[in-house]
């Protein structure tokens, strides 16, 4: 688990209420497992949840499927891009874990003079090894969520950098399942 010092200056540590001025884009972030996914269902509407497993069932007919990974990928590009020049609130379901594929995102956000939230999962690896066990197609090994966790660790204290305000990290399973949002 981090500790306080590993995340931005800026980011919200556990709040109850995380406030969203509408429209905007929100990258939600944390490793394979984190529960990415099942919070998106809880706070957002279907239609504003653009998720990187749906797109690449819809390209493979698996979401499981990593060799679908890059057309995937294209086709959240695409509906993120017409989403927000819509000016519709749009929620990035996807690990999240890379700098540049966060970059382009927020580019579309800020193209389009969308403001662009982070909301980090950073839950144990251990969970998140514990709930990919369960689900189908997710048999890569324990040394995968290291490296995503990794990951997540030396960029947490970027994520300011990177144009993201309000930047929420969730540190625990209480801390997702406390979460209310407001929209203005």
């Amino acid at each position: 688990m981090a500790s306080w010092h590993d995340y931005p200056a800026t980011a919200q540590l556990n709040p109850n209420v995380i406030r969203l001025k509408e429209p905007c884009l929100v990258l939600l972030i944390g490793l394979s497992g984190a529960g990415k996914s099942t919070f998106a269902a809880r706070h957002f509407r279907p239609t504003e949840i653009v998720s990187s497993d749906t797109c690449r069932a819809l390209v493979r007919d698996d979401e499981a499927d990593q060799r679908a990974t890059a057309d995937a990928f294209e086709v959240v590009h695409l509906l993120a891009k017409l989403r927000l020049k819509a000016r519709r609130t749009t929620i990035i379901d996807a690990t999240n874990l890379k700098r540049a594929d966060r970059a382009h995102i927020v580019k579309l956000a800020h193209d389009t003079g969308v403001g662009a939230a982070a909301i980090v999962l950073d839950v144990p690896r251990t969970l998140c090894h514990a709930r990919n066990q369960r689900r189908p197609g997710r048999d890569f090994g324990p040394e995968v969520l290291e490296l995503q966790e990794a990951r997540l660790q030396s960029d947490l204290r970027s994520l300011t950098e990177e144009g993201l305000a309000p930047i929420v990290v969730l540190d625990s399973v209480a801390a997702i399942d406390a979460v209310v949002f407001e929209r203005r």
